[in-house]
């Protein structure tokens, strides 16, 4: 089974960004669709957004044209790039993929 790590998180204000990276270990993501998730305290988890096998990334309303979902299969990583970041945004992010175990997350925070 592999491992997923995320990391890149961080306080930012608004209209900043941040890239977050999913590292897997143990097995690789080479033809697997990957998602990123975030949760903030008392919240449902929300998915943000996904890159399927081939590359092919679709997002939640909520971040489409703001966030960029991407894969490095050569170093079993995926990213996500996040700009025009907003206070609502605040959460930790998790990467998951059925099969690894994920990780303990990433906190983004961004203040107004």
């Amino acid at each position: 089974q592999g491992l997923l790590m995320e990391s890149g998180g961080g306080l930012v204000q608004a209209g900043g960004s941040l890239r977050l990276s999913c590292a897997a270990s143990g097995s690789s993501l080479r033809g697997k669709a990957i998602d990123w998730f975030r949760q903030t305290p008392g919240e449902q988890r929300e998915w943000v957004a996904r890159i399927a096998a081939d590359g092919t990334p679709t997002y939640a309303d909520s971040v489409k044209g703001r966030f960029t979902i991407s894969r490095d299969n050569a170093i079993n990583t995926v990213y996500l790039q996040m700009t025009s970041l907003k206070p609502e945004d605040t959460a930790a992010y998790y990467c998951s993929r059925p099969g690894f175990l994920g990780g303990q997350g990433t906190q983004v925070t961004v203040s107004s």
